[in-house]
């Protein structure tokens, strides 16, 4: 079965609202699920208690307050109950597809790394886990409102215990980390799996106030530049789209020996830099993808 491990916000506001939503939904994929929760932030030790979850106060941290990444894995690799564990962003709603992807995974083979791409999409409210289509519901509403996030983005990672042995002091918050976890995998000869055209995780939009520069300070910032240094100066940087397999829509895995060689390093070393140099312009002149891609399906 899965561990589930993360890391959370201050548990007011929307932030609470959300990552609520997100470490309910994983507690119900399957009853012997584990759920861990890494930090002492606010309101976290009471929704633990009140979910049932597992709780780490302790993690380390850099002098900024942000999260270690290598401190949480290591950690979580130690005390999980199950073989495979799920490191997840704790915004992220997963449904039973994403378990059903899981269980097909680990029948084909016993090492490799899940990911997928999400569905950014606006949830304000508490979901009624009570109600017995609240699943299809909110997927239907991801996939009618939202926005199918592009592949540099990953938020989830199912993998086995000993994968993620030796893992560079990456800080969570900010970028590059998720790019190195999928880099590690394709340098260890493990199959890196792409669930995106199977399973529909749902990303709980939200702000980025707890930046001073917003989201393009996530990726701007000294610890993002940090991030991308201890990632072999982002040389060890992969994305969702150098998946050596891909689930197909009816749920067979299959071998995807191009996918990977389409974006060459030096080609996305040079686009990931010009997204990052115009996404204050772009965003005021509405020319980010999302919404490109809303005016290309006529919203």
């Amino acid at each position: 079965m899965l561990t589930f491990f993360t890391t959370a916000k201050p548990f007011r506001g929307h932030s609470a609202v959300i990552q609520r939503n997100a470490l309910q939904s994983w507690r119900l994929l399957h009853p012997e699920v584990e759920v861990i929760l890494f930090g002492n932030d606010e309101g976290a030790a009471e929704v633990c208690a009140d979910l049932g979850l597992g709780y780490e106060p302790h993690v380390e941290r850099h002098e900024s307050g942000m999260k270690y990444l290598d401190y949480m894995f290591a950690r979580a690799q130690l005390i999980a109950r199950h073989k495979y564990l799920c490191y997840s962003n704790c915004d992220i709603v997963l449904m039973q597809d994403f378990w059903q992807a899981f269980e097909r995974t680990f029948a084909w083979r016993q090492r490799f790394l899940l990911v997928g791409q999400r569905w950014d999409t606006d949830v304000a409210e508490p979901l009624d886990f009570k109600q017995a289509e609240w699943a299809e519901s909110l997927q239907g509403f991801a996939k009618r409102e939202g926005f199918h996030q592009h592949t540099d983005f990953a938020d989830f990672f199912v993998f086995p215990k000993g994968l993620y042995d030796k893992v560079p002091p990456l800080v969570v918050g900010r970028s590059a980390w998720d790019a190195w976890l999928i880099w590690k995998a394709i340098s260890e000869g493990v199959a890196v799996v792409d669930c995106s055209s199977f399973v529909v995780p749902v990303h709980q939009n939200h702000d980025y106030g707890y930046h001073p520069g917003g989201k393009q300070g996530t990726h701007t910032d000294a610890l993002a530049m940090r991030n991308r240094e201890l990632s072999g100066g982002g040389k060890q940087l992969r994305t969702i789209i150098d998946s050596t397999h891909r689930f197909r829509k009816d749920g067979n895995i299959r071998w995807a020996p191009l996918r990977r060689h389409i974006p060459r390093p030096a080609i996305r070393k040079y686009w990931q830099s010009l997204l990052v140099r115009s996404f204050s312009w772009r965003a005021r002149l509405g020319l980010q993808k999302q919404t490109l891609d809303r005016l290309r399906r006529g919203k």
